[in-house]
């Protein structure tokens, strides 16, 4: 049960890192606007846009909280392993980042190599989703290792 429960505030920080990462006071959030065309929009069409979205953003938001939720239940469960072995907290860190590397790393890579993103925006892209990553996994490690 407290597994599921740190899964929970890993998804939570999960959205919260992403809500600052990708915020358009951001260089990443600017990069991700502008891999939308968003920044090829007027601000009226911008407003547009998003009004017609918003009604559905619950949707993606709620499936991307799914998807934390599993990433943040598995580190979770990593954590917690190191910690009831005796480990010090660096190997977890180092094994989520080893994960990130393998799983992650590749993962936002082949989606941006099928994705119709603007070829000069791909490695910024690559960067800036990849580094979000690894950066919220690390929080996520930190603040379960406060707690378990």
């Amino acid at each position: 049960m407290t597994i599921i429960l740190f899964g929970i505030l890993g998804a939570v920080i999960s959205a919260i890192v992403g809500s600052i990462w990708y915020s358009m006071s951001t260089p990443m959030g600017k990069v991700h606007m502008a891999s939308l065309g968003f920044d090829k929009l007027s601000k009226e069409e911008q407003a547009k846009k998003i009004s017609e979205a918003k009604p559905h953003m619950w949707k993606s938001y709620l499936l991307q909280l799914i998807l934390s939720f599993l990433t943040s239940t598995f580190i979770a469960f990593v954590v917690s392993q190191y910690k009831n072995s005796g480990f010090p907290i660096v190997f977890a860190y180092a094994s989520v980042t080893a994960i990130w590397i393998s799983f992650t790393v590749p993962l936002v890579g082949q989606a941006l190599l099928w994705s119709n993103t603007d070829k000069k925006l791909v490695w910024k892209k690559f960067f800036s989703d990849s580094l979000s990553n690894l950066v919220t996994f690390l929080i996520i490690v930190f603040v379960f290792n406060l707690f378990i």
